[in-house]
């Protein structure tokens, strides 16, 4: 999903017409920074989030995620020469060696809690053969999910200046790792120990880095994962997952000056988030009243398919003092649907002012016949904000036949007991005649 269509100040509050009614966001002194749904994708704050910047080890939540979506936890890596070479003294290892044998649930725990960047390496050997080519697999994945923005060119996130992303794009890969229950437990554990392995006679034991895990000042109580990174360049980074309730969020901060900064803004975030916004459903009936005649009769929908649409379920997010009569839709350009039961799709945008709010997919089927534009049954073409439902008469020629039939038999009837009616009076009149 895209920004929002405002321009945005420094404290991420983007200016538009209508967005006087967005709750107002806290100042936070990150570089650039994000928060979004993780389901339905809407911005609930934004700072700079389309800039630049260099991730650090949070690129490490992309090499967990492809190690996991390609390998089973009971694999076993064998580092190489080049991964247990791969660090300096004074970064982020586990001291692993040539030849030690780590399984693939071990290496994930030892990336992602330890943040180990000779494990990170042998990861990428291990799914892709060589660093190269894992770091085109990261691109690739990368804009599968939305993050177009995007250039892996190692596993670890150590400095390289074709090495960067945005705290936009990073969240759109941590969506796809919010959604991955493996991930999830993992990223979210606060400690775990690699048993001694066929190199090494000690035990590993490791502690989760992310503050906001640890009962250091920074702990959250609706923490459920997340990744660190720091180096000279990229200054201090964050990804972060919370969940509160039914609503999951993703908090990217980036170019953080210190430690304490990047867990403060994100916690200030959290409750920025949490405390004034709401998941709201949405359904095809309301899809149905938010057309109106200049984005439905100018859509591709009508020019393709007239009415008939259903709507998977939906979400919006939305400030705690909202409604949904508060949205309106945009529809996309439809294109042809993979699911043999309709004739294509059409993306529509839930918009609260300037600011996308959710998004959903119209399944349409086309009709048999052509439907006039006149019959239409959606809302009446008004300046006014408050919409009205255009009254629409629906004739069924079956009903019209049963209708006629019916009333030829009433007139029918009628006149049957109007004729025995004057046959009786005239035999009354003979008879009268006949004994006087």
């Amino acid at each position: 999903m895209q920004s929002t269509t405002g321009t945005t100040d420094t404290t991420g509050n983007s200016q538009g017409s209508s967005d006087n009614q967005w709750p107002a966001s806290p100042t936070i002194s990150a570089g650039s920074a994000i928060l979004i749904d993780a389901d339905t994708g809407a911005i609930l704050y934004e700072k700079d989030c389309h800039s630049r910047a260099y991730p650090a080890s949070t690129t490490k939540i992309m090499t967990s995620l492809l190690a996991i979506e390609n390998s089973s936890l009971d694999d076993v890596i064998t580092f190489s020469k080049a991964a247990a070479n791969s660090y300096k003294w004074d970064e982020a290892n586990t001291g692993t060696r040539e030849g030690e044998q780590f399984t693939m649930e071990q290496a994930l725990y030892a990336t992602l809690l330890k943040s180990a960047n000779e494990v990170a390496y042998g990861i990428g050997e291990y799914i892709a053969g060589s660093i190269p080519a894992f770091s085109d697999m990261m691109n690739e994945r990368a804009r599968e999910l939305g993050a177009l923005n995007t250039h892996f060119n190692n596993p670890n996130g150590l400095s390289d200046t074709n090495h960067y992303t945005t705290a936009y794009d990073l969240a759109m890969i941590g969506r796809a790792c919010f959604n991955n229950s493996t991930f999830m437990t993992i990223s979210s554990s606060v400690n775990y120990s690699i048993p001694p392995t066929n190199k090494t006679a000690e035990t590993r034991y490791f502690r989760q880095r992310h503050g906001m895990a640890n009962s250091n000042g920074y702990q959250y109580e609706y923490f459920k994962g997340g990744k660190t990174g720091f180096t000279d360049e990229s200054g201090y980074t964050l990804i972060t997952f919370a969940q509160k309730d039914d609503m999951r969020l993703i908090c990217v901060v980036f170019r953080e000056s210190d430690d304490a900064s990047r867990y403060v803004d994100s916690k200030a975030l959290f409750d920025y988030g949490f405390n004034n916004f709401k998941k709201a459903p949405i359904s095809s009936s309301d899809v149905s009243s938010l057309f109106n005649s200049s984005n439905y009769y100018n859509s591709k929908v009508f020019g393709n398919a007239g009415i008939s649409f259903s709507m998977d379920s939906a979400y919006v997010d939305i400030p705690q003092s909202a409604s949904i009569t508060d949205i309106d839709i945009s529809v996309s350009e439809n294109s042809e649907a993979s699911d043999n039961n309709y004739d294509f799709t059409a993306d529509v945008s839930f918009n609260y002012g300037s600011h996308k709010v959710g998004t959903a997919t119209l399944l349409v089927t086309t009709p048999k016949s052509d439907t006039k534009d006149t019959n239409l049954p959606y809302i009446q073409e008004s300046t006014s904000s408050v919409v009205s439902q255009k009254n629409c008469l629906v004739i069924n020629i079956w009903h019209v036949i049963i209708m006629i039939i019916a009333v030829l038999i009433i007139f029918e009837i009628i006149d049957t007991v109007h004729d025995n009616k004057m046959r009786k009076h005239r035999r009354r009149s003979y008879n009268r005649r006949r004994h006087r």
